[in-house]
């Protein structure tokens, strides 16, 4: 069989991620005596996703999780966390997963302070916007950090402050809230990392000609419904950081074409890895309130969360760190209520002269 080299970042996110069908999460016990909160299912509009090359909808589905109490406090208003989901799933996938609204309701059980939590969809005709700017897709990193914010402060009673807003995000999330985070201290007080993907840049690995033949046959969604998890995922990573608006139907480059390597489309792909842009943005995450990151000790993204980790040391940046015993997915329900909410239960201000 012929071997060609090719972009190793897609075995990376194939060998961390596993499919929808794969992941199994530990669900913490139900908490004695929670209050139940309500869920409202909403659409978006997505100003920044207008035009995209890809024809993903920019009307968008935002589940909102609103804390006991809302409706009967009319005047009270709340801080806001901001949850991005992972690669291949969308919003209502990862409310499974990390179960909501018993997590939430166990957060508040066991004395989190009330918050409203908004989950947004960003999944893409390849599966994942991975939550960056790009013609081809749209732009998701101003979509979480503008248009949804603006949308839930104008439509529910927020605390519409930076210091009362928290960004979090899983796996493909963990690198759209490191993305967004270092680029929006504006917007943004306090900003938890879960074991992030795509971190690092990544250089050229072998893989076999099929898996070329299968990408370069893509012309349509349908197509790439059809490609296994790892190649859907080479297409939702070229979409988002090599897009070409003069290469229909898919506008976008591949790293390799025509049997080669493209250097080019290699150093547009590093060039959107987080540990090789941080040092731009050490001004902005020193505006954060509060950082933190969490990975499993089994989790195949564990190498690159503590590089992250030790660059913000490195710069005195106040942050937390810490590696559990699990797997990329097991403990996310489980860390979500008892670490982060807690986590912004503490760190996002709750009052109206936040400064």
């Amino acid at each position: 069989m012929k071997t060609l080299r090719y972009s190793a970042l897609w075995i990376t996110l194939a060998l961390a991620l596993p499919a929808p069908a794969q992941v199994q999460t530990i669900v913490p016990p139900v908490v004695p005596g929670a209050k139940p909160v309500s869920v409202e299912r909403i659409k978006v509009h997505g100003n920044a996703l207008e035009g995209n090359l890809e024809g993903d909808d920019v009307d968008r589905e935002v589940l909102v999780f609103l804390p006991p109490g809302y409706a009967a406090a009319k005047n009270r208003r709340y801080p806001v966390v901001y949850a991005l989901h992972g690669y291949s799933i969308g919003a209502e996938q990862w409310s499974r997963e990390i179960h909501v609204p018993q997590t939430i309701e166990g957060a508040f059980g066991q004395g989190s302070r009330d918050m409203i939590v908004v989950l947004p969809d960003s999944k893409t005709i390849h599966n994942g916007s991975m939550y960056s700017s790009s013609v081809t897709t749209g732009d998701f990193e101003r979509f979480v950090a503008h248009d949804v914010v603006a949308y839930i402060d104008a439509h529910y009673r927020t605390l519409p402050n930076r210091m009362s807003r928290g960004l979090v995000g899983h796996s493909m999330g963990g690198y759209g809230a490191s993305r967004i985070g270092m680029k929006h201290p504006e917007v943004f007080g306090s900003l938890y990392i879960m074991s992030p993907c795509c971190l690092a840049a990544r250089p050229a690995g072998p893989v076999n000609a099929e898996s070329e033949a299968a990408l370069e046959a893509v012309k349509t969604a349908a197509d790439s419904a059809k490609l296994p998890f790892g190649l859907r995922a080479q297409l939702a990573s070229a979409a988002a950081w090599s897009p070409n608006p003069k290469k229909p139907p898919l506008y976008l480059d591949l790293p390799v074409e025509n049997g080669a390597v493209r250097q080019d489309v290699l150093a547009k792909w590093a060039a959107n890895a987080p540990l090789a842009f941080v040092d731009q943005y050490i001004g902005n995450l020193r505006q954060y309130r509060a950082i933190s990151m969490d990975v499993g000790d089994q989790d195949g993204l564990r190498a690159g969360a503590a590089k992250l980790h030790e660059i913000f040391d490195s710069y005195g940046i106040a942050n937390t760190f810490e590696i559990y015993s699990g797997t990329h997915t097991s403990a996310v329900a489980d860390r979500f209520q008892n670490h982060v909410l807690p986590f912004f239960s503490k760190t996002l201000c709750a009052t109206a002269d936040c400064r």
